[in-house]
């Protein structure tokens, strides 16, 4: 089981309160995550990757057992503690501004 923690807009999005438990292999990648994700919550299509490229949306983060994820293949698999369940795999909102 995958915890994933959404960004508070995400939730609000997919009306989700807290964690989201995931059945996942044990190779799960980010990517087969968002697949899941996306099929459960079809409304968070589009919102954490791209829609044509699949590709990760500029503003999105990911982080896992305090590693940045962000700029990792989405097929590499998840941190063994993260497909075990001990920790949860963080999708956050960047900060941007000035």
């Amino acid at each position: 089981m995958i915890r994933v923690l959404l960004p508070a807009h995400l939730r609000s999005l997919a009306r989700v309160e807290g964690e989201i438990a995931l059945e996942a292999g044990t190779t799960a990648s980010i990517a087969a995550v968002i697949d899941t994700l996306e099929a459960r919550y079809q409304m968070l299509g589009g919102t954490i990757r791209e829609h044509g490229t699949r590709r990760r949306r500029p503003l999105i983060r990911f982080f896992a057992c305090e590693q940045d994820l962000s700029h990792d293949p989405l097929d590499t698999s998840l941190p063994r503690d993260v497909l075990e369940g001990r920790e949860p795999l963080l999708i956050v909102g960047a900060i941007a501004g000035g």
